[in-house]
């Protein structure tokens, strides 16, 4: 057994301090920092000449998609900061990951409360996470434990914004419909969300924009051909094409993960993305939503990731981030998100017994006695 820490200790502990996030398994800081160019090094090429992306890679981070003001107000921490902010991380993972006796998993010690506290302080959404998906508790995910270094700089946050948050929303601006909401639909399977569905991924895996969900199963394939890019997804085992040369479909049909085209511009991949659907919104932006993407092979153990989101009936202007990819260690077998999903009907079937429940509550209640005045 593993010590249920995140069930155990979650609500209690919910309430503690920071939010910070790093990078898959990149090498350490004492060595080569793999997120910049070496002297000399050339990108290696296909055999029709595009830069080599290829390979299995994982953008797995500590670094979370937004800076939070309790921990830095900087963009950039110090090697140092950096180091320390690992180290507490893993010793912490670690103590919570020990092995405990059977029958006392939810008997944590003064230690175990300490580790899982330093964890909440990195993590706080770790306390909603051990039920959320699946009562898992950190034995079972794989959220990265190193800073994400970009141009090797230690980043605070993957949107480069210059508070590290996105942009406020222009006043009116459309919204996408259930956004936020799905969580708490239950009349059908087709209100719940795509990744309880085993359409699509949570959190946004495969974009566009690709960003690191923060738990697990964080790894990529990207495989090239003269005519198209694919980015193959660990997550629900998806896969984005990419069309190479090619143009925007003219109808307003959208596939999932939108419509995207693609060339490269020296070393680096350009996608395009547009024709987005609204169950597939961007913070609540999908109609006139575009989405660029820049992949360039740094190192070679690093590719250098850049996005760029515009909608103009959303945001005032546009805006992004960036982060590096690192190489896998293994390769991506199948995801079969939707085999034995008992999820999704169990989910049905406890709203059902829930309603159930309250209708035969509602009945034993006697009526209100009328008033005698």
């Amino acid at each position: 057994m593993r010590r249920a820490l995140v069930l155990a200790l979650g609500t209690a502990l919910a309430t503690a301090g920071l939010s910070m996030v790093a990078q898959a398994a990149p090498p350490s800081a004492t060595g080569p920092d793999p997120s910049v160019r070496p002297p000399g090094w050339k990108t290696p090429r296909t055999s029709w000449g595009a830069p080599d992306l290829s390979g299995y890679w994982s953008n797995a981070t500590m670094t979370p998609l937004t800076r939070n003001p309790k921990l830095s107000s900087k963009s950039v921490m110090t090697p140092d900061e950096a180091k320390a902010i690992e180290t507490m991380w893993t010793t912490a993972l670690e103590r919570s990951n020990a092995p405990t006796k059977e029958g006392e998993a939810d008997k944590p010690t003064a230690e175990d409360v300490k580790a899982f506290t330093k964890l909440l302080e990195l993590r706080p959404d770790f306390a909603a996470a051990g039920g959320d998906v699946g009562g898992y508790n950190t034995f079972w995910i794989d959220p990265g434990t190193h800073i994400n270094r970009v141009n090797g700089e230690y980043r605070t946050s993957i949107i480069t914004t210059a508070n590290g948050l996105p942009p406020t929303r222009k006043t009116g601006a459309p919204t996408a419909a259930g956004f936020g909401q799905y969580r708490d639909l239950y009349d059908s399977y087709e209100q719940r969300s795509l990744g309880d569905r085993c359409i699509m991924g949570f959190g946004r895996n495969a974009g566009p924009p690709m960003l690191p969900n923060g738990y697990y199963n964080n790894g990529y394939q990207i495989v090239q051909t003269p005519e198209t890019v694919v980015l193959h997804v660990e997550l629900i085992h998806e896969a984005r094409v990419v069309r190479l040369n090619g143009t925007h479909r003219a109808d307003d049909v959208r596939p999932w993960m939108g419509d995207s085209i693609g060339h490269y511009e020296g070393e680096t991949l350009v996608v395009e993305t547009t024709n987005i659907p609204e169950r597939q919104h961007f913070m609540g932006s999908w109609k006139n939503l575009k989405v660029t993407e820049w992949f360039t092979r740094v190192s070679p153990t690093a590719i250098q990731y850049r996005f760029q989101v515009e909608d103009p009936a959303t945001w005032e202007k546009p805006w992004g981030g960036e982060y590096t990819f690192h190489p896998m260690n293994g390769r991506i077998y199948e995801y079969a998100c939707h085999e034995g999903n008992y999820a999704l009907p169990g989910i049905l079937r406890g709203a059902r017994q829930v309603e159930k429940e309250a209708a035969a509550k509602a009945a034993e209640t006697p009526p209100a006695k009328p008033r005698a005045d």
